[in-house]
């Protein structure tokens, strides 16, 4: 399975991106999906999950109410809306999939990672 993360920028405080994260490889349906992000300094931390079919989701506190985590199994792509950014939001973001029904939220339970797509935010 590849990953290819697209969709960042820099915006101000206040703005809006939606991060998009096409599959190829294998059929895109039997994947969960997650975002991350990795700010410079910090670990990877869990943003978003979604499951592979039934449209599970879920948040890292610190987003929830802000970004939306969806899915398009028509076209093999993944995407993360993001509202009302922050500063603190400011990191390299990551797709990542597996197979696998539900979701997940550690790092370490994905298989696959796309490349990783640069988020900036201004106050």
């Amino acid at each position: 399975v590849q990953l290819q993360a697209s969709g960042g920028g820099e915006v101000q405080a206040g703005d809006f991106l939606r991060l998009s994260c096409a599959a190829s490889g294998r059929p895109f349906n039997q994947l969960a999906m997650g975002w991350f992000r990795q700010a410079p300094g910090k670990e990877r931390e869990f943003v978003a999950a979604i499951s592979r079919t039934i449209g599970n989701t879920h948040y890292a506190d610190s987003v929830k109410g802000r970004f939306t985590i969806s899915r398009d199994n028509a076209k093999n792509t993944g995407f993360l809306q993001m509202n009302s950014l922050k500063s603190e939001d400011t990191a390299v973001y990551y797709c990542a999939a597996v197979y696998a029904r539900l979701y997940y939220t550690v790092p370490n339970q994905f298989d696959y990672w796309g490349q990783g797509t640069q988020v900036t935010v201004s106050s």
